[in-house]
This record gives C-alpha cells, sequence and structure tokens, in this order.
C-alpha cells in the first residue's frame, strides 16, 4: 500500500481485484452460504467444526494419540476448543482466535403448546437481542434436539426441505392497528405475543349418527399431539426437557445483481466462526502454537457452562499444558498468549447514517474491523487493547496487503456492546476485537460483504502463521 501522511482506509474490492483473487472469493462465499444454510444452531455449528477438523486430523485425546499436535475438545455440543502445535515451547503462549456459535433467536418455552381460536401455537422466550416485528408474518423453522423420558436423544429440523412445512408468527392486519401504530415498539410489538402457529385442523371425534359433530375444546391442539406422536413418537411431557429453536426458514443467498454481498441468518457470528475455522484448517506450518474457541451464550452475556465465562478454556489449556509441556504452569501460557477476540462490527448503515459517527464507523468492503475497546458510553464493561498490541497488528497487516479499518459500535451516546475480548483479558492476555462489518445485524437475514469475507480469512490466518 502506498504510504501518505493522511490515512484512508483501502477498498477490499480494490487491493482484491485481480481475476485470481476474485475467483477464490467467489468460491469461498458459496462454501460459507452452504455453512450458514446448513448451521443454523450452536449445536449444529459446532458439528460442523468438529466434523471438519476430525477429517483434517484433530483428535479428542489430548494425550498419547495427540502425537501430530492437533486436538480438539467439545463441550455439551455447544462449544469447542481446537489446538494445532507449533515449533515454538507451549511457554510462549498461543496464537488464539474466539469466537461464538449462538445467534439471537426465538426458543420454544418449557410448556409451549397452547390452543388459541383456531390454531394450536407455540409460545416462546426470545434469545439475545432481537427488533420482535422482525420476527412476525415470516417463514420460520424448527431446529434443536428433543431428549426422551428414557434419554433418547432426537434431533429436529423442520422446514429447511423442499416440500416440508414451516411454521410462523401472524401479524396484525393495518386495517385494525391504528393503535399499535401509535404506540412504541416496545409496547406495541409484545414478547408474549410472539406465538408461532404449528398447526390449524382439529381432531374429530367418531361419534353415533345422531350426536353432534362439534369438536372438543382443545381439538388442534389434540390433533396436533397425536401427529407429533405418530410421527416422532413423543409426547407433551417431552417438549418439557427439549431445546427448540424458531429460525428463519431457508437458505443463505447472494444479494444483488452483482452477487457481491451474503445475506443469511446468524451472520453475527458464525462468519467468524467460518473464517477462523478456515484459517486454522489452512494456516501454513509455523512456530507459533495456534487455537481457536468457539462459545455459547455470547448474546446472553456468556454465562453457563459453554459461555466465556467458564472455565472451560483454562481447563483446556490445562491440559493442554499437562500434554505439550509438562511442568509448565497453565498461567504461564495464558499470561502470554495473544488473542483476536473474532466478532462482527455493525456496519455503516446507509439509511440510518445519522446513529453512526462516520469517521470511526466499519463500512462494508474495507476489510474486517479493529475495535480496540467495547463497552457502551463511557468505555463501562469494555476490554481495551493496548496500543502495543493493536500497532504490531497493524504492521503486520500492512506488510502483507490485508485491508483493516477501525470502528467503534455507533455514537458515544447512541451505541455500545459486549463481545467475549474481556473474559480472555482477565487472564493478562493481549487481546482486540477484529472482525468483518455486517448490515442489519441481528436481523433474520443479516447482509455482509464477500470482500470483508475474503478479508477476514487472510487476515485470521495471517495472525496464526505470524
Amino acid at each position: 500500500m502506498k504510504k501518505t501522511l493522511a490515512y484512508k482506509p483501502q477498498s477490499a474490492w480494490q487491493i482484491y481485484a485481480g481475476a485470481q483473487e476474485r475467483k477464490k472469493m467467489e468460491a469461498l462465499a458459496a462454501r460459507y452460504i452452504d455453512f450458514l444454510t446448513r448451521c443454523k444452531t450452536e449445536r449444529e455449528t459446532v458439528d460442523y467444526v468438529r466434523e471438519r477438523l476430525s477429517q483434517a486430523g484433530y483428535s479428542e485425546d489430548f494425550g498419547a494419540k495427540s502425537g501430530n499436535g492437533r486436538v480438539l475438545r467439545p463441550l455439551r455440543g455447544k462449544a469447542l476448543f481446537a489446538a494445532r502445535r507449533g515449533k515454538e515451547p507451549l511457554g510462549k503462549g498461543l496464537a488464539l482466535i474466539a469466537a461464538h456459535a449462538d445467534t439471537p433467536r426465538l426458543d420454544l418455552k418449557q410448556r409451549p403448546l397452547v390452543e388459541q381460536p383456531g390454531v394450536a401455537q407455540a409460545k416462546t422466550h426470545y434469545y439475545g437481542g432481537i427488533r420482535k416485528y422482525q420476527w412476525l408474518a415470516r417463514p420460520l423453522a424448527l431446529h434443536g434436539v428433543i431428549i426422551r423420558e428414557n434419554g433418547q436423544s432426537l434431533s429436529v429440523s423442520i422446514g429447511e426441505k423442499p416440500g416440508e412445512p414451516v411454521f410462523c408468527i401472524a401479524d396484525l392486519l393495518p386495517h385494525l392497528a391504528r393503535k399499535q401504530s401509535a404506540q412504541t415498539l416496545s409496547e406495541a410489538f409484545e414478547a408474549e405475543k410472539l406465538n408461532i402457529i404449528l398447526a390449524h385442523s382439529p381432531k374429530v371425534e367418531k361419534k353415533a349418527k345422531n350426536e353432534g359433530k362439534d369438536a372438543p375444546g382443545e381439538a388442534v391442539k389434540e390433533q396436533l399431539l397425536d401427529l407429533l406422536h405418530k410421527k416422532y413418537g413423543i409426547n407433551e411431557e417431552d417438549l418439557i426437557t427439549a431445546e427448540l429453536q424458531a429460525v428463519p426458514a431457508g437458505p443463505a443467498r447472494f444479494v444483488g445483481f452483482d452477487k457481491a454481498l451474503v445475506g443469511g441468518y446468524g451472520q453475527d457470528d458464525r462468519i467468524c466462526v467460518f473464517t477462523a475455522l478456515e484459517a486454522l484448517l489452512t494456516a501454513k506450518d509455523g512456530p507459533r502454537n495456534r487455537a481457536v474457541i468457539f462459545w455459547d451464550k455470547e448474546e446472553i452475556g456468556s454465562d453457563g457452562a459453554t459461555g466465556a465465562a467458564s472455565r472451560f478454556f483454562q481447563y483446556c489449556v490445562e491440559d493442554l499444558a499437562r500434554a505439550w509441556a509438562p511442568g509448565t504452569p497453565a498461567s504461564h501460557v495464558l499470561l502470554r498468549s495473544r488473542a483476536l477476540s473474532a466478532d462482527v462490527q455493525a456496519a455503516l448503515d446507509p439509511d440510518f447514517q445519522e446513529v453512526h459517527e462516520k469517521q470511526n464507523a466499519a463500512q462494508l468492503g474495507y476489510g474486517p474491523c479493529f475495535s480496540k475497546f467495547t463497552g457502551s458510553r463511557g468505555k463501562y464493561g469494555a476490554s481495551e487493547a493496548d496500543a502495543e498490541f493493536f500497532g504490531e497488528l497493524r504492521g503486520l497487516y500492512n506488510a502483507k496487503g490485508i485491508p483493516w479499518q477501525s470502528a467503534e459500535l455507533g455514537k458515544v451516546d447512541l451505541g455500545g456492546g459486549g463481545t467475549v475480548a474481556l473474559f480472555l483479558a482477565a487472564y493478562g492476555m493481549q487481546v482486540i476485537d477484529l472482525g468483518p462489518a455486517v448490515l442489519s445485524m441481528h436481523s433474520p437475514f443479516e447482509l455482509a460483504s464477500c470482500a470483508d469475507l475474503y478479508a477476514t480469512l487472510q487476515a485470521y490466518r495471517a495472525f496464526l502463521e505470524a
């Protein structure tokens, strides 16, 4: 890149303008679309990652079978750690990329089934930060797992294949929405009314010729339970212990005449999971010990056994130290590690530019975005990277011709958000947020640039190889 006294971000489209680069970019985007289409829950994402790593020779045994220096460890199907051994002693730390596999959605309640006039519905409890109106009047699919009383597990994915039914939440017609239109968004769209329509036909009991034909009081729900039992062998009590999520139905797609954007559900933060995995699998052998970790629960604070606030990562590093560097304290490995908190940034919205401070906003197509700090308003809840680490990465990417930018999430008193960075910073390691910009973040159909996808892979791979 040509240096000038003034700074100006470089377009990834201009940097990767060559025919060969564009071919690679398009191929990567096509694989990414397949990944997004297949992986709509944290369980499906972890299963995908686990399969790819196993095919590449990664073993779940940190001991004798890890002679090739490639190990992985999943946790309850919702989080996963993987490491690849380098030539340097483990005591010098890891080059770590951390992302999260969960995404905003609608979870079915423990007792979800209810009959209301004309339909059987599933009651929901939304997960993460959503704008409720975006989930109405659109096709939904059900994904998850049902555990029967005998302990058998039944994986569920209904609404994705051709010919399968989909589900939806009905919206209020405009003819009757005058009062609703005058309300605030939080008043107009109540969480308790995010009820998913599952069925409509009632159960009709066979009766004597002279008896009435009226259906029983909860005939639609009864018919639905009969159908679920016949098709899946489950009863209503099985739903109490199930984990079922309503997610947007249908595949991810290229967007625009030029196919320069990818549109799909769950790109926050599966775009970072995908690129981090690709970087680990394709990075050249080198001195650094490399690792990735994909957590759950980031969208609701990272708590729980599979979230970043748990000790899962620490336990993995402790086992890694025992296997690869006996006598080396895990605390030394953690303290000397360097990490990228791989999470997306809000792209400058072309129709709502006023909520951004444009000079410090991320733009689609300008490469992955550094967020030196997270948090909100006066940097509360922030993890702030030190200038030395930020400067070193800047030098690395400039030297390799990888486009990058820096940004904050909205204007100072309007925006803000958190990532997993602070949980890694708690170990004393150097960490900074780096990920692509996303438009319509947390919506059922997010947008990301194919150029940013490609540049993010280059950035993550360069970090692991450096």
